[in-house]
């Protein structure tokens, strides 16, 4: 009872993490890292050769407000009415807009392009020119668009190669000649030199081709916030292409600018033209008729109260003329807003009345709004997301505006009321002079008012197109962009850096998930991890293959070897165990077929023989006996007639060539070789067997697949459980802990068999043999790793794969 209670208190030795273990582990398959590194570099390399390359260049521009100083001295606002501390939003979809970056390729050298063909790729030639062709017939919108191949065929002619409705049409042209392919057609001028293998392709462009090449690839961003300094980049497969594009956007934009503001200047123009043109004929019709209402009325000048009266009206109905011409400004301005025209502009300041900033401000992100909404209609339908969120933002900015045009025309209306009630009084005064003064004060009332005003608007005319002229660019360039021809995309240092890190990681990773993935014990580590029982000894690997029968036992005919060593060491573990035991019953067994029980069995008997101890090994494994066949002798009497009472025991017993070491083979396969194991017969055989030998040693069937070996546990002194390396799974190691405290068994110890040191499944704990978790049920043995070059053993160094001479041998 107390053995059973300090069975059960057993616990799993400790086992500590071995660091060095680990790294071994790691660097066992470092092939597999080699060459996971080797695919990753050479899939990089085979990316960064067959991606093209990808050039950025990069400008920078500074937003700033400028009057002009001749404006500034007048008083006069310009078109560039003050937006704040930051343009940056507003304009950055003025430069990115087709308009603008359509201009600006009508800038560059757009008409050919020009491409030499790799064997990777194509490259584009620009700015190069190889050839010169001039242009015959050319319609922008119905010509040849297709690439076509020019190859040199002497000094006179030349081949060129082409696709009409998907045929491929390959012809011979002379120089100077027209060449016509569909509706282009063209001369190719006869080149000064040209090298007889020079092939280059060329296309026919027009500007809108490359438009979206250059708009996709145009970033904007601010350089440093509220800075008002513009960053502007241009990414392409051409650098000098990208640099010219980018200038020649930066360019457009400064006239598409200044244009713009000149528009304010140019519609006040236009707007005094007209009041000018009609006030003209008012003033020459009102001095004809002074001049004519003298002369019938001998009335030459008025008295001094009715000229006092005269002065006041004048100046009344002045006032009253430039506040209705601004009320006709903000009509014009509300009926251009309703009419959702593109460019809505405001700068009309007439009469010294300025129109708000909160209008000013609206009316200048309304044309905003209108121009991006003008280029998003050229890719989306009017149903779509984009184009109706556009247009509530629309909605809502022309609602601001025409609240405050409104707020504007009220207020005008009232200073109007106000002079109409004040001319109402004059009038009044008037009434009451003389009939002929009256009259000639009338005549001379429209004449000076409209003389006045015409003298204004001359005046504010001569002031606008001064401002008009003096309009500066809303921005200046600070930094040209120039060439920059080391590639941002793909990024060589990146993706080969990326590359050895997969390497790197998919090699551990693979090193990592085999291990996960296996179900195997590999070494003792493994089992001392998952059971109490000890481990007796490790038997190494048989260093040649194994013929079926199990015929060979090293242990004997080669005794220096490492694998004869560790079946000595068993031995000895063997010996010291049953030392103090009265028999020496000694049974081995393994969970399933093929761990090496068998083989197991044949060698510690053989070895065990050679101590002068006298042997039997019974083949208890009355099913798939092999023990016949290794010594090579008939089945035909062996264990299963013994116990079917057919023969007596000396009729079973045979003698090996080994002096001490006797057997006993299964005989024929019984119908019932789990019954004939359990009788009485059974135990009868061991008890006299253990009178004539020293040690009786069964090899049973295995006891995972069938109960036959259970009866010759229970009756043996010593029971020897084979775990094979590489074969038997984790649960194999659980099975003698079972069984043990199933039967109440103290005798069970484990034999890992066919070790061959593999660092990459070997476990990295290293288990700490001190301690009250051993004790006595620790035996000493060695694995007998690394000693293979220690001048003991005989076996054959394995030769390193470094070692080249064995490849000449």
């Amino acid at each position: 009872m107390m053995e059973e209670l300090d069975n059960n208190q057993k616990k799993l030795p400790i086992q500590e993490i071995d660091y060095f273990k680990i790294a071994r582990i790691l660097i066992s398959r470092w092939y597999w890292i080699v060459g996971s590194l080797a695919v990753f570099i050479l899939a990089s390399n085979l990316y960064l050769w067959y991606t093209p390359k990808t050039f950025a260049t990069s400008g920078i521009m500074k937003l700033e407000e400028k009057k002009s100083e001749i404006a500034d001295l007048s008083n006069i606002i310009t078109a560039g009415s003050e937006r704040g501390t930051s343009k940056i939003q507003s304009e950055t979809s003025v430069i990115q807009s087709r308009t603008v970056i359509l201009n600006a390729v009508r800038d560059l050298d757009y008409q050919i392009s020009f491409y030499v063909e790799g064997r990777v790729r194509t490259s584009e030639l620009y700015p190069l020119r190889p050839l010169e062709i001039e242009k015959l017939t050319f319609d922008s919108v119905n010509f040849y668009r297709d690439l076509i191949t020019f190859k040199p065929v002497n000094k006179s002619t030349f081949n060129l190669t082409y696709k009409i409705a998907g045929n491929e049409v390959s012809k011979n042209y002379i120089y100077n000649n027209p060449v016509t392919i569909g509706p282009t057609a063209f001369v190719i001028k006869k080149p000064g030199y040209l090298n007889k293998n020079s092939v280059f392709l060329f296309r026919f462009n027009v500007p809108e081709d490359l438009v979206g090449r250059v708009q996709s690839n145009l970033r904007t961003a601010e350089t440093v916030k509220y800075s008002n300094i513009l960053s502007l980049q241009l990414t392409d497969a051409n650098p000098q292409f990208a640099a010219d594009a980018l200038n020649a956007i930066m360019k457009e934009y400064l006239i598409y600018d200044r244009s713009r503001k000149t528009q304010s200047a140019s519609q006040m123009i236009n707007f005094i033209d007209g009041q000018l043109k009609f006030l003209s004929t008012e003033v020459k019709g009102a001095e004809k008729s002074i001049e004519q209402f003298k002369q019938k009325n001998k009335l030459m000048e008025v008295s001094s109260k009715a000229d006092g009266v005269l002065t006041k009206a004048k100046d009344l109905e002045s006032q009253q003329s430039l506040l209705k011409l601004q009320l006709v400004a903000i009509e014009d301005l509300k009926q251009q807003i309703n009419k959702d025209k593109n460019n809505v502009n405001l700068n009309l300041n007439i009469g010294g009345g300025t129109l708000d900033q909160a209008l000013t401000a609206a009316v200048e992100k309304l044309d905003i709004l209108l121009s991006q909404r003008a280029e998003l209609s050229k890719t989306y339908t009017g149903n779509s997301t984009q184009i109706q969120e556009i247009n509530r933002a629309i909605l809502q900015i022309k609602n601001n505006a025409l609240i405050a045009l409104n707020g504007n025309s009220n207020s005008l209306s009232r200073s109007i009321s106000y002079i109409n009630s004040q001319l109402a009084l004059l009038n009044q005064e008037i009434s009451v002079l003389p009939g002929a003064e009256r009259d000639l004060i009338s005549l001379k009332r429209d004449f000076d008012i409209n003389e006045k005003v015409y003298s204004f608007l001359s005046e504010k005319k001569l002031e606008a197109q001064i401002s008009r002229s003096g309009i500066l660019p809303g921005a200046t360039i600070i930094e040209q962009a120039s060439p920059n021809y080391w590639p941002v995309a793909p990024n060589e240092r990146d993706i080969q850096r990326s590359a050895i890190i997969f390497g790197l990681v998919t090699g551990l990773g693979l090193i990592i998930l085999i291990r996960i993935l296996n179900p195997y014990i590999y070494d003792k580590e493994t089992i001392e991890s998952l059971t109490t029982v000890p481990i007796l000894g490790v038997i190494r690997k048989f260093p040649n293959l194994i013929d079926e029968d199990n015929a060979q036992a090293l242990a004997i005919s080669k005794p220096k070897s490492i694998f004869a060593e560790s079946v000595r060491s068993v031995r000895t573990n063997l010996n010291f165990l049953a030392s103090d035991k009265k028999r020496k019953i000694i049974c081995v067994t393994s969970e399933v077929a093929g761990e090496g029980k068998s083989f197991v069995s044949y060698n510690l008997a053989s070895t065990l023989s050679l101590i002068d101890k006298k042997v039997i090994l019974i083949a208890a494994d009355l099913r798939r006996s092999k023990l016949h066949r290794t010594f090579k002798v008939p089945n035909d009497i062996g264990l299963s007639n013994y116990l079917s009472h057919q023969n007596e025991l000396d009729d079973v017993i045979l003698n090996s060539s080994q002096t001490n070491f006797d057997f006993i083979v299964s005989g024929p396969v019984p119908p019932n070789p789990s019954e004939l194991l359990h009788t009485q017969r059974m135990k009868d055989l061991i008890d006299e067997l253990c009178t004539r030998y020293d040690i009786v040693m069964l090899d049973t069937a295995p006891i995972g697949l069938v109960s036959d070996a259970i009866p010759v546990i229970r009756l043996s002194d010593i029971n020897i459980f084979v775990i094979r390396s590489g074969k038997s799974k984790f649960n194999a190691a659980t099975i003698p802990q079972r069984i043990a405290h199933e039967y109440n068994l103290d005798n069970t110890v484990i034999v890992l068999n066919a070790y061959a040191e593999d660092i990459l499944h070997s476990r990295y704990y290293t288990t700490k043999f001190t301690g009250s978790n051993y004790g006595s049920s620790y035996y000493y043995y060695s694995d007998y790793s690394g000693y293979e070059a220690s001048g003991y053993y005989t076996d054959e160094e394995k030769e390193k794969w470094w070692n080249f001479k064995r490849w000449f041998k």
